[in-house]
């Protein structure tokens, strides 16, 4: 259940992502930088999806913990483009608090799956 509500929210931040920089880069703001929230922003609904797909349980941890850091870069560009108005702080507000949920879901899922893997090895 987690799973499927990542894997929507993920790629709803992904779009926004692509939406948010597609309007700064028409406006002629911070183009060169956009594009690490571009890649860090839809990077992290891809890792989420491949790890549906992972060969074993470390791999499906691992694609979630590489989405989860994914998701701190996110933060750390969203908040530079705020400070430096390449982004409002509406826009900030917006994007970060859908951040979070999904980190927090992230984080969830990583802690669930780390401990359903650790019961079968003992």
């Amino acid at each position: 259940m987690k799973e499927n509500k990542l894997v929507e929210l993920s790629k709803q931040f992904a779009i926004d992502i692509i939406n948010l920089c597609t309007n700064a880069k028409e406006a002629k703001k911070g183009t060169v930088l956009l594009n690490q929230l571009l890649r860090s922003g839809t990077s992290i609904g891809a890792n989420i999806h491949e790890a549906n797909y992972a060969s074993s349980k470390a791999d499906f941890i691992n694609k979630f913990h590489i989405a989860l850091k994914e998701c701190y870069e996110s933060d750390y560009w969203l908040d530079i483009f705020k400070e430096t108005s390449i982004i409002t702080e509406e826009q900030y507000l917006d994007m970060y608090e859908k951040c979070c949920k999904i980190r927090k879901l992230l984080v969830a899922s990583i802690n669930t799956a780390t401990q359903n893997n650790n019961s079968y090895t003992h």
